[in-house]
């Protein structure tokens, strides 16, 4: 049986996993990325756990390449580059690395489009040839497929929904820029939206019994189910922009579906109802009523690891 390797490379933690066509796991694992000093020394070490566990399943499987998905990655060159939140900066050609040390066929592409790859190969975009994946995390990634392939641009960075400016002079953005979608629709931009509401108005909440500097998205959510009505307008505001913004990104690819995905989506109807309301009130005429928000098919366990294995099947 042919199986493949799905990397999930994160600032904190990199996950990896030994796939077949399916999306069974016959083995996986993680590791600190941190506690490497150079990206070489990452490579050499995950190389040489993939190997051993390869190894131990290579009388019945043959693995045949590995799929990578990590922020600022590049499909075209299968480099990380400038990663705000990677341990090496620069430009790492992790792809190559891991090709010489495996002797394996390796992609690599960024988070956002191996999790949108994910939901078309194992999820809820089965069958489907236009749709976005937008993921909601500590900032909002997107992958943006057409035609059934993932648009990547001229320089393999296409798709960057999450830094399409809203509010010219907003609020700071880690890209450098102001006023940056995730920097509003994210569980980031939710927390800061509750601690500016906390700090500006006079609103009732169960939330100013809590420090700010420790207050979280879960936080939030467990007040809004409570009634809290202060989380309950953040959540509103939040889906008011988020629902905004995916009306004009409907303009450019005309999608089926866009797929909410990650922690923030988790939050349900809170999230969900008015990022739907005011997407559809801000449609263009021609596309209003062809367009569904739907919530991921994924675990959010497995889709990081189950969209990087996606690379390998689809290419």
């Amino acid at each position: 049986m042919t199986i493949v390797i799905g990397i999930d490379i994160g600032g904190t933690n990199t996950k990896y996993g030994f796939f077949d066509r399916n999306g069974n796991c016959f083995s996986s694992g993680e590791i600190n990325t941190p506690c490497f000093d150079t990206a070489e020394d990452f490579v050499s070490g995950l190389s040489n756990l993939l190997k051993k566990e390869t190894d131990k399943i290579a009388a019945n499987h043959q693995v045949i390449g590995v799929g990578i998905g990590a922020p600022n990655g590049n499909f075209y060159n299968g480099s990380i580059e400038f990663a705000p939140n990677m341990p090496w900066k620069g430009v790492i050609r992790l792809a190559d690395m891991f090709k010489e040390k495996l002797g394996l066929p390796v992609l690599l592409t960024n988070d956002a489009n191996a999790a949108a790859l994910g939901e078309m190969v194992y999820g809820a975009a089965k069958g489907m040839k236009d749709f976005i994946v937008i993921t909601l995390g500590t900032g909002l990634g997107s992958g943006i497929v057409v035609g059934g392939k993932l648009v990547y641009g001229h320089d393999g960075f296409a798709g960057e929904i999450g830094h399409v400016i809203v509010f010219p002079e907003g609020r700071p953005c880690g890209c450098g820029r102001k006023g940056c979608l995730e920097t509003y629709c994210s569980a980031t931009g939710l927390t800061r939206t509750v601690t500016e509401m906390l700090e500006n108005t006079k609103m009732s909440s169960s939330l100013r019994d809590l420090k700010t500097d420790h207050l979280d998205s879960k936080q939030i959510f467990e007040a809004a189910k409570a009634g809290d009505q202060l989380a309950l307008k953040a959540f509103e505001l939040t889906g008011k922009i988020l629902g905004i913004a995916l009306a004009n990104s409907v303009a450019y690819t005309s999608p089926e579906a866009i797929f909410l995905f990650g922690g923030l989506a988790n939050a349900g109807e809170f999230i969900f109802d008015p990022v739907k309301a005011y997407f559809e009130m801000n449609l263009l005429q021609i596309y209003k009523g062809k367009v569904k928000i739907l919530p991921s098919g994924l675990k959010e366990s497995d889709a990081a690891l189950l969209g990087a294995a996606s690379l390998i099947w689809e290419e």
